[in-house]
């Protein structure tokens, strides 16, 4: 009997230290699965993080390229055409760096004298008196606007109609 008693206490013992094993093991397991989910969003913080910083420097260095295609804008209201070979030159400059922005995808905004002012792609500069037709409208662009994809790069600088 001693033998039988024995052995149900061994059984009892083995059973009992393989059903805290397994407990172990089940805590092991969330454990991981844990840590690995945070992993995961960490790589995944990390990853949006790092586009966002460079997104944010294209938009500081392609900001800062707009007034050069302000000036080539101005430069070639004033080029004589009697001249072509130069105008030709400075079109075909001016147009590399058009195509330059635009593979980052910088685009103009297209604003023309009778539309509407609106605060959200345009800046006023100033105001003029104005035909009762233009009062609130926008009279003349002195810089244009820009964006990239659907963010605002550079509001446009008009001037309304009062």
């Amino acid at each position: 009997m001693n033998k039988k008693k024995s052995k149900k206490a061994t059984e009892s013992k083995k059973s009992d230290k393989s059903k805290s094993l397994n407990v172990e093991l089940q805590e092991t397991k969330d454990k991981y699965l844990r840590l690995y989910s945070e992993f995961e969003n960490f790589r995944r913080r990390t990853s949006k993080e790092k586009i966002d910083m460079i997104d944010s420097a294209n938009k500081e260095l392609l900001s800062d390229i707009l007034p050069v295609i302000d000036d080539f804008e101005r430069a070639s209201k004033s080029i004589k055409k009697e001249n072509k070979s130069d105008l030709e030159g400075y079109n075909l400059i001016y147009q590399k760096l058009i195509n330059t922005l635009e593979n980052y995808k910088v685009k103009k905004m297209e604003i023309k004298k009778g539309d509407k002012f609106d605060s959200e792609f345009h800046e006023a500069i100033t105001s003029t008196p104005s035909e009762k037709k233009y009062k609130g409208k926008i009279i003349d662009v002195i810089e244009n606007g820009y964006h990239v994809g659907d963010n605002i790069l550079r509001f446009a600088k008009v001037v309304t109609g009062s």
